[in-house]
């Protein structure tokens, strides 16, 4: 007589044998709510709420319009977090995001982040939280909260991924959207601290098949440390302009170069003459282009040059801009003139490399 056979029984599969340290993640949380902390009436809520309330009253604005924008840090990310480059990579993520409602106008209210992460490490996410909320506060705005996504079997151990999106308020008689440009306008380059997002492909690829680049030193510092240089914040520096009349339009400089963003916001009547020979060229963009063989074209497509953001105002206010800019450490020069078009960028001249 045959015995017959029991089907073996199955082990119990948990949340934290699947890879998902609940306990871990709430010890966590309750670090985050220290950090991300603030004295900010407007924020009506804790970390423990379900979602973030914040006071939508704008007593000071005859007619508030909410300016949304989501971003994310790109390929640079992957470099910063080999290198241990928690906060200044938060300081990428907000700045771009700031950058990008300011050319309109807009004053930032509250930043939310995403942490998507294949194992959650206690000190790296506290770290990153950290940083988004020191960015936030730099620009007098606030981390209201947002998401930290252990998902293993998705992204590997190491892994980790950055989006946050901001909410800003701008008076609807005061957006700036570019429609004000007129022929005779200037156009000011405010200068960049470096690649800031963008091009960070090129980079890496160019790493790889020059491993022992990252020896090198630009101006006394590392290849590494200068590519990873925060993307600069201009709210502080222009935000002190957005009433002024003769201000016209503004543009970030991110990717796609100057000739894609600065189309963004022209009329379809002008263009832009950008005299390419008055563009002041940091180290690391020549550096790039001797390492990696690139034409000013591509070069001119794939990073901002030095150019992080544009002003285009009348002709008679660029002094005054200019001065303004420098009080608030941040250095500009003309680059180029409106003239009758058909809403495009003509470069002329050739960089200085």
């Amino acid at each position: 007589m045959t015995t017959p056979k029991h089907p073996k029984k199955n082990s119990e599969i948990s949340y934290e044998s699947a890879g998902v340290n609940i306990e871990n993640a709430e010890a966590a949380k309750t670090e985050m709510e220290s950090i991300m902390k603030t004295n900010d009436k407007r924020v009506l809520t804790t970390l423990d709420a379900f979602a973030a309330l914040f006071d939508g009253r704008f007593p000071d604005l005859e007619h508030p319009v909410l300016v949304m924008k989501t971003e994310e840090p790109g390929t640079k990310q992957k470099l910063a977090i080999q290198n241990k480059s928690y906060r200044s990579i938060c300081f990428d993520t907000v700045n771009h995001l700031i950058n990008d409602i300011a050319v309109m106008g807009a004053t930032p209210l509250a930043i939310q982040d995403a942490i998507i992460c294949g194992k959650l490490e206690k000190n790296v996410v506290t770290e990153l939280v950290r940083g988004f909320t020191e960015a936030c506060k730099e620009q007098d705005c606030v981390l209201t909260g947002g998401e930290t996504s252990e998902q293993p079997g998705v992204l590997e151990a190491g892994t980790y991924v950055l989006v946050a999106n901001v909410v800003g308020v701008v008076d609807k008689k005061k957006i700036i959207d570019g429609s004000a440009i007129k022929k005779g306008d200037v156009v000011i380059a405010l200068e960049s601290s470096g690649l800031h997002t963008n091009g960070y492909s090129l980079v890496r690829a160019l790493m790889a098949q020059k491993p022992n680049i990252i020896e090198e030193k630009i101006e006394g510092r590392s290849f590494i440390d200068t590519i990873l240089t925060p993307h600069r914040c201009y709210f502080q520096a222009i935000r002190g302009l957005f009433d002024l009349p003769d201000l016209h339009g503004m543009a970030h400089i991110t990717g796609g170069g100057i000739q894609s963003n600065l189309e963004r916001v022209l009329p379809k009547t002008l263009t832009a003459k950008i005299d390419l020979s008055a563009i002041r060229m940091p180290s690391i963009f020549r550096f790039l282009r001797e390492h990696s063989a690139s034409s000013d074209d591509n070069m001119l497509k794939t990073f901002n040059v030095g150019v992080g953001m544009i002003i285009v105002a009348s002709s008679a206010s660029a002094d005054g801009i200019r001065s303004h800019l420098s009080k608030h450490q941040c250095e500009s020069h003309i680059i180029g003139t409106i003239v009758d078009g058909s809403g495009t960028v003509q470069y002329e001249g050739k960089l200085r490399w």
